[in-house]
């Protein structure tokens, strides 16, 4: 055996994935974390860390540039896959990580490459007011559509002065067509989707469905944070969840973290005062459940979740009929069920307000504590969206 070989042996050995999610992806995007951590396959936060590119969810031609954008970016030895099932997962990885330690396959690959790959076109900075009047450059930075532990297919445009927002405004993302668009292509929302259709849902179900959406929004917030370890226990409990462990062997561990998290005096210090949001004003603006019962900051916001998960775990063996009367039927993960457009657009119409005048990180993890289901974005997404 070569040289070459060794190497891409031992870069199949324990590939970093760079996971992109596609509208209507949820799901696929869950089974990947899963897998990729029973494997101890680390996720990438770059394309310039990652082996395997995994396009996860149905195709969607509006994320193609992006999509085709970071596989130029990746280094060799690279290799990508698309599931568009859940139920592709562990196939497709298994022979995407055959692709990268494939001598042939990545020598040919090399080849293709193009020696220089044409550079963005990144507009010049331009000289504007900030905030307190001074004239500094001002840069236009899109956020999106694909960053670690970010609503996938979110787009936000934003004008920074150094590493202050001084604008913000939604772009995207692009509506979904097609079944994607309907109860299958919404997975967080679907057990109250299903109801209004008139399927038998029950509470348990509901409940079960609703404290794994937060605590996936948790763990999002808490990476960014820099609190990996406490991320992943979110991860885990989350998929627990989904896979119907019952209320004894979950309620512990929700007890842990919820402790954890709320006693952590770094983390109440890093998102004080970040993105402040009362009940009164969430409520002007059409927001319901957790985001606007926080009534303050990110942490007041995380610190709900917590707490909203909690109390879905006491109801996991509910099987009554899920009822609208009942605060299990009238709420999903990020509000109300019942409107004439989904509970994440109003969270998201929240955002260039409350990210302007805020520093880019302090942007990040404003989003994070809304966390918008971008399933329901895309799926309103001609009503939402501003250019």
């Amino acid at each position: 055996m070569d040289l070459t070989a060794r190497l891409l042996r031992a870069a199949a050995a324990r590939p970093r994935l760079l996971v992109l999610t596609t509208p209507g992806g949820t799901p696929v995007r869950l089974a990947v974390e899963r897998e990729a951590r029973l494997r101890d396959w680390p996720v990438a936060a770059t394309p310039a860390d990652a082996g395997l590119l995994v396009l996860a969810g149905p195709g969607h031609p509006g994320t193609a540039p992006a999509v085709e954008r970071l596989w130029r970016d990746m280094p060799g030895p690279r290799a990508r896959l698309h599931a568009r099932h859940p139920d592709e997962v562990a196939a497709a990885l298994d022979a995407a990580r055959a692709r990268l330690a494939s001598p042939d396959l990545q020598r040919a690959d090399a080849a293709a490459r193009p020696a220089a790959p044409p550079p963005d076109e990144l507009p010049m900075a331009e000289q504007g007011p900030d905030r307190d009047g001074l004239w500094l450059d001002r840069l236009h930075v899109p956020l999106g559509p694909f960053l670690p532990d970010w609503p996938a297919g979110l787009v936000l445009r934003l004008v920074l002065q150094g590493d202050v927002v001084q604008q913000a405004a939604l772009a995207g993302p692009a509506p979904v067509p097609g079944p994607a668009a309907g109860a299958g292509g919404r997975f967080w929302a679907e057990p109250w989707l299903r109801a209004a259709a008139g399927e038998p849902v029950t509470t348990g179900e509901a409940a079960r469905r609703r404290a794994a959406a937060q605590l996936d929004s948790l763990a999002r917030l808490l990476a960014l944070a820099g609190r990996p370890g406490q991320a992943t226990r979110a991860r885990r409990l989350r998929d627990a969840l989904l896979a119907h462990a019952p209320e004894p062997a979950v309620r512990p561990a929700v007890a842990a973290l919820h402790r954890a998290v709320c006693r952590s005096g770094t983390l109440r210090r890093l998102t004080r005062g970040l993105g402040v949001l009362s009940t009164a004003e969430a409520e002007a603006a059409g927001v319901s459940g957790p985001a606007a019962r926080a009534d303050g900051d990110v942490f007041d916001r995380c610190r709900e979740w917590l707490e909203c998960v909690a109390r879905d775990v006491r109801r996991l063996d509910a099987t009554g009929p899920l009822d609208p009367a009942d605060p299990v039927g009238r709420e999903g993960p990020r509000g109300r069920t019942t409107g004439p457009l989904p509970s994440s657009v109003a969270l998201a119409g929240l955002l260039p307000r409350l990210l302007t005048g805020t520093e880019l990180a302090g942007a990040r993890l404003i989003v994070a504590s809304l966390d918008p289901d971008p399933d329901e974005l895309a799926a309103a997404g001609a009503e939402f969206a501003h250019d």
